[in-house]
């Protein structure tokens, strides 16, 4: 699980096409999974989603966190170290890889968005590159984070940011597009 949020800047191996027939028979059964048992209720609890993530394929700890009314697109691309956390309706419309690092979080309402169009092709081809969100950083409410972005360790992502470009570890970001606000040192002992 740690793996791939200790390699820095590897790049992801092959993914299938979020076209083939193969994610689209998983998609659809994942739409029934959702509708029968997923959707969010006040009874449920994180044990259950997690279980129904692993069932499709994602890398889910023990110790994480996904709430119940996240939205993942394709279950298989999903990966979430020990104590992260996609908060209560956070959209992971993850095409591509997203990796939540041990303790990252992503707050109510963000949107996580591996996939964009080639807008210089006639026909607009889509295009993916995946975002990895490194350990103890934080993703505040309502954020838009864009394909191919890493969220450096301990970064912060102000409330209603929009992220498109790399952040730097222990960096203060904030605004459309995301600026950086300010750097600081963690604490000693963390």
């Amino acid at each position: 699980m740690s793996e791939p949020c200790a390699m820095e800047g590897a790049e992801p191996s092959y993914y299938p096409s979020p076209h083939s027939r193969m994610n689209q028979v998983l998609r659809f059964l994942w739409r029934l999974v959702w509708l029968v048992a997923y959707r969010p209720s006040p009874k449920a609890f994180h044990g259950w989603r997690r279980f129904l993530l692993r069932l499709f394929g994602a890398k889910i700890s023990r110790r994480a966190y996904p709430y119940p009314s996240v939205k993942v697109w394709v279950p298989w691309n999903l990966e979430m170290g020990d104590m992260s956390c996609l908060g209560p309706d956070v959209n992971c419309y993850c095409v591509d890889k997203v990796v939540l690092c041990a303790g990252a979080t992503v707050s109510q309402y963000s949107f996580l968005c591996t996939a964009s169009h080639d807008y210089q092709l006639p026909n607009r081809p889509m295009t993916t590159a995946p975002i990895t969100i490194r350990q103890r950083a934080w993703v505040a409410a309502d954020a838009f984070i864009g394909p191919g972005v890493r969220i450096g360790e301990g970064a912060i992502v102000g409330a209603r940011a929009s992220v498109f470009r790399d952040v730097d570890p222990w960096t203060v970001v904030g605004g459309n597009p995301a600026r950086v606000i300010r750097t600081y040192q963690p604490e000693p002992g963390e």
